[in-house]
């Protein structure tokens, strides 16, 4: 054979190979990945923010066999699911968590440190939405003067209304007021939360303007949250509810006037057709009012109606009311989510109707997670226990006196933090991080404190995983204490009935994360993902700036673009 004719094979197999051939092909194949200049400015039309207070990763799959096609398992089944979410800082409460959630970042940054905190300017306490500047509306009690000024950068919501020229709406709607403003942002149209007493009607504040809309007034005067006042039974039939503990135990509070915790709660208050509406907020009807009034939001505001990206931040806030009371094992807690997952059924189906399915985004987490109830742990023989804040005074008292000569040097302590009073110890003539190092110490000493770290420690030092990345990620220089502690596993400084949360331990800080709707991939992750990335993610899916503090990171898996 002619060596012309082996050449010519050959220099076609080269070419075929060739460093331009396979860029050609590569680029080729990855156009079919990239978005059409079109899809890229789609956004959708309403993103709905949902935020369940105090739910814990393992209600999503523990009363998965429960749940309807249309409410949670929706959103898994048809959305992207991170399973492997949480807090990466403590305190986890409803204040820090409703401002991460929406910030992109923490409290170091976001300033929300806490739902109430010591500020060392003042020298009082505060709490993270009261702002006496403003006036209630639609109250004559001092249940509206709220504003979100203590949280000092951006949020979600403030720079889709700035990137729509304060076009986009932005309405949050929570039981609670900071569930509410905070989410809200410094630009929100509206916020509104919900004022039991013996008023039962949702309110606002003058820092969002003079008076409330019609629909709201509508609303009120409807009769809609006095149906809601009737006895507590359980959705289904109460022996189906294997899932959790019990209906009658010793680790769950009463209602008043109850004599046990139990099936059906029917106490004159919360029958009493004309006062106390303080207590539907104990109930899952707390969730449904929620949900009424949102729906009424959607229409009354037109949310999602015309080419301008709308924002509904709504927070369901009867989940931690009642996990409080009756504890994360309860059948109480059992049917609340049951009926949470009705409710968002029927949230679901009205977006779909009046949005359009496809035409809207929902994310949904939650605030913070809870620990089972330390007495029944202790009980099953796991390591628990309570921490009684009088015992360690009991001991810290005479420390103080015998080591600095006053009790004085300790000014407060809040958030598991104690704060130092800096003008006795310049007059001591001590090293302030010698005092915060000596209490410290001691303070290492009493059993139920796991680890003790100091303000200096926070300040010089750069963490990256476990509990001192989690506590300085919540330590913020100008607000936060100078001695900062952590309960052991399984330990609080609550009651001996019902859950609390706070700490940065694993059963407060992990949470579910889901994506649903336009833009958002349908799968999971078992990668870690943390509150502060849901911002970011939502900010790309926007195409919008970042919050203006965002230390978080967009969830790639998440996005379709």
């Amino acid at each position: 054979m002619s060596k012309h004719f082996i050449f010519v094979p050959f220099l076609l197999f080269l070419l075929s190979f060739s460093p331009q051939a396979s860029l050609a092909q590569r680029k080729s194949k990855s156009k079919a990945n990239e978005a059409t200049p079109t899809e890229l400015k789609t956004s959708p039309k309403l993103v709905v923010g949902i935020v369940v207070d105090q739910m814990r990763y393992d209600y999503l799959t523990r009363f998965w066999d429960h749940y309807g096609n249309g409410g949670f398992k929706r959103l898994v089944n048809e959305g992207f699911n991170c399973k492997n979410n949480h807090f990466n800082y403590a305190p986890t409460s409803t204040g820090p968590g409703h401002a991460s959630v929406y910030t992109g970042t923490t409290p170091a940054t976001h300033g929300i440190i806490g739902n109430d905190w010591y500020d060392k300017v003042s020298e009082t306490e505060v709490y993270c939405a009261s702002d006496t500047t403003y006036m209630s509306v639609g109250t004559s009690s001092d249940a509206g003067k709220m504003s979100p000024h203590r949280m000092v950068v951006s949020t979600i919501t403030d720079e889709l209304r700035l990137h729509t020229q304060m076009r986009g709406k932005t309405i949050a709607i929570a039981l609670k007021d900071r569930g509410a403003v905070l989410p809200g942002g410094h630009t929100a149209n509206a916020a509104y939360w919900f004022n039991g007493d013996d008023e039962g009607k949702w309110i606002s504040s003058s820092y969002y303007g003079p008076t409330l809309p019609k629909w709201v007034d509508d609303f009120n005067a409807s009769g809609i949250i006095k149906s809601y006042k009737k006895p507590w039974t359980t959705l289904k039939d109460i022996s189906a509810y294997i899932e959790s503990g019990p209906d009658d135990n010793p680790y769950e509070g009463l209602f008043e006037t109850e004599s046990t915790p139990t099936f059906p709660h029917s106490t004159p208050n919360l029958l009493n057709k004309n006062a106390d509406f303080e207590i539907l907020k104990y109930t899952p009807y707390g969730n449904s009012i929620t949900t009424d009034f949102a729906l009424a939001a959607l229409e009354g505001e037109q949310l999602g109606a015309d080419g301008m990206t709308d924002f509904l931040a709504v927070s369901f806030s009867s989940t931690d009311y009642v996990g409080h009371k009756f504890g994360v094992n309860s059948k109480e807690i059992q049917d609340t989510y049951l009926r949470l997952d009705l409710d968002l059924e029927r949230f679901l189906k009205a977006l779909d109707k009046k949005v359009g399915k496809g035409d809207y985004t929902v994310f949904l987490t939650a605030d913070h997670g809870a620990i089972e109830v330390p007495a029944y742990l202790k009980a099953q023989r796991i390591p628990a226990g309570y921490m009684k804040w009088d015992s360690i005074r009991t001991q810290l008292v005479p420390f103080l006196q015998f080591n600095f000569g006053t009790r004085e040097i300790v000014k407060n302590f809040s958030n598991y933090q104690f704060f130092l009073n800096h003008k006795i110890i310049k007059n001591l003539d001590l090293d302030p991080a010698d005092v915060q190092r000596t209490i410290a110490n001691e303070l290492l000493r009493y059993p139920a404190i796991d680890r003790v770290y100091t303000a200096q420690q926070m300040k010089d030092n750069f963490y990256t995983n476990g509990i001192p990345y989690i506590l300085q990620n919540g330590y913020n220089q100008k607000r936060s204490g100078d001695i900062l502690i952590v309960l052991a596993p399984g330990t609080t400084s609550y009651s001996m009935t019902g859950s609390t949360h706070g700490s940065p331990q694993i059963y407060d800080t992990h949470v579910p994360l889901l994506f649903y709707g336009k833009g958002i991939k349908n799968g999971s992750t078992a990668e870690r993902t943390e509150i502060p990335d849901i911002a970011p993610t939502l900010a790309v899916l926007l195409g919008i700036s970042f919050p203006s503090g965002t230390t978080g990171s967009p969830i790639a898996e998440v996005l379709k673009y």
